[in-house]
């Protein structure tokens, strides 16, 4: 399969048919015109070497070789041989063709040789599968005479309610077909003929003789009726009629057999030489049915045999595989996630400690750092409120200066002058915004310096600290604070 299909693929791609395909082709089509003529294909030869050529393709060309079963099947059964011919018939179902009027075609010929065969059931069988696929072409004639014939066959197995309401229904559509008609006829008048209702048989056969003159069904019908009621001139008079028209050997031999047990009138010599003809014609139905028994037998094993289960094993198995690796997949993937949500929950409790512990240390630094505002602003507000303030920061030496006030504020002038490069007044104005004197009098005072320009000054010594006079209080007391901190 897959090798053929990878040859399809090839032949699309190089646009050619292999050889002796397109040969072949021709003859099914012929074959399709010659039909659609009403006219049969009669070269068994030509079609047989057809039929073997698409037979090595059918993967490829389905449609083609089930036509081809299905001509070359109608000539082997032409050429009395119905168990190769049903061989081939049975090979056409098995293509992957969706022509239906073959597949049909195909069933009805199937279901003509069970019935020929006297395997009336699977007759019927074969006969609704060619219903169902004219059905799906909506072919409703063609559906009507399957129905028909599955009719036919119900009453060959006494099953007279099935039969007649199938009759009934094919009548109630009302097909405006002569033949459809007439056979319809011929079922009702079988059924008659074995129930013993010998007067029906006769209407109904004559019914259908009105639609179809030369029919040798109706006749040999006929014949049978008349002679169970005794009328022995009526009915060697239609057996005699069914001799000279009907190729069916059962029909033949019937009316062989009404000739021989009927005529009256007919000499003894020619009574034997019905006799003769009839010996010879049950010889060749006994070959017949020995053939058709053997082609019905092939039917039965092919709809019974154990089906080729490879590839449908090599589907299962790989469903079954490619399941076993989703299910390892999603057993993985459930796994990772389980662990990353467990990393990810480790993580999450980690970083609530942390930001516990930041919220904690945060907490402790800004009561640290309050604590130590507290002291400096305590010390400050010490020195702000001293009367002889100038006296006690000893303006004449700093170092003892800051000494003196407190011992942290040395370290804070020490880094005023070597971080930011303050000089030794721009330290002092510094430590005495500090203190928390801000009144530029007493600033100027304090300093020696002009009162004027004290603002100046002190907006250059802002900007030295990279910010403002109105925050340089501010910035003053977080350096105190950090010194404080490392000094600590």
């Amino acid at each position: 399969m897959f090798l053929s299909a990878v040859v399809a693929v090839c032949l699309l791609l190089t646009g050619c048919a292999p050889r002796g395909v397109r040969e072949a082709q021709e003859v099914v089509k012929q074959a399709d015109s010659l039909r659609a003529e009403g006219v049969a294909y009669t070269d068994s030869v030509t079609m047989a070497e057809a039929y073997n050529t698409l037979e090595k393709w059918q993967y490829i060309y389905p449609t083609d070789y089930a036509r081809a079963c299905y001509y070359y099947g109608r000539l082997l059964r032409n050429n009395d041989d119905p168990v190769a011919a049903m061989q081939v018939f049975i090979n056409a179902t098995h293509t992957n063709t969706r022509d239906y009027h073959i597949l049909a075609r195909t069933y009805s010929n199937m279901g003509n040789l069970c019935h020929l065969g006297n395997e009336y059931a699977l007759s019927a069988k074969m006969y609704e599968l060619s219903a169902r696929n004219w059905l799906s072409v909506k072919d409703t004639l063609n559906y009507q005479f399957a129905q028909y014939r599955i009719a036919f066959e119900y009453a060959s197995l006494t099953k007279e309610d099935t039969c007649l309401r199938i009759l009934k229904n094919i009548e109630c559509n009302n097909v405006q077909d002569s033949l459809l008609r007439s056979c319809c006829l011929l079922t009702r008048a079988e059924l008659c003929l074995r129930n013993s209702q010998y007067d029906s048989t006769i209407q109904y056969a004559h019914q259908a003789l009105l639609y179809q003159k030369t029919m040798s069904t109706a006749l040999i019908q006929l014949a049978q009726a008349f002679s169970y009621l005794g009328e022995k001139d009526s009915a060697t008079y239609y057996a005699d009629i069914v001799t000279h028209t009907t190729k069916d050997l059962f029909e033949l031999n019937n009316a062989l057999y009404i000739l021989t047990n009927d005529d009256e009138t007919t000499s003894k010599a020619a009574i034997r030489q019905v006799a003769s003809d009839r010996a010879d014609v049950q010889k060749l139905l006994e070959i017949r049915q020995g053939k058709l028994s053997q082609a019905t037998q092939l039917l039965e094993q092919d709809l019974h045999r154990r089906p080729n289960l490879m590839w449908l094993y090599a589907i299962l198995g790989t469903c079954l595989m490619i399941g076993c690796l989703l299910w390892i997949y999603i057993i993985h993937k459930k796994k990772r996630h389980q662990l990353l949500s467990q990393q990810v929950t480790q993580l999450e409790d980690k970083h609530t400690i942390e930001q516990q512990r930041h919220a904690k240390m945060v907490q402790e630094h800004t009561e640290y750092e309050n604590s130590i505002v507290t002291q400096i602003e305590q010390t400050c507000a010490v020195l702000c409120n001293s009367k002889h303030l100038k006296e006690d920061l000893c303006w004449s030496n700093f170092d003892q200066m800051c000494d003196i006030v407190n011992k942290q504020l040395y370290f804070i002038a020490k880094k005023l002058q070597t971080t930011y490069s303050l000089n030794d007044k721009e330290v002092r104005l510094c430590v005495l915004i500090l203190i928390g004197i801000s009144n530029s009098k007493q600033l100027a005072d304090m300093l020696c310096y002009g009162e004027s320009g004290i603002r100046n000054f002190k907006n250059r010594t802002a900007r030295k600290l990279s910010t403002n006079s109105i925050e340089l209080r501010n910035k003053l007391l977080k350096i105190t604070i950090g010194e404080y901190s490392v000094t600590s």
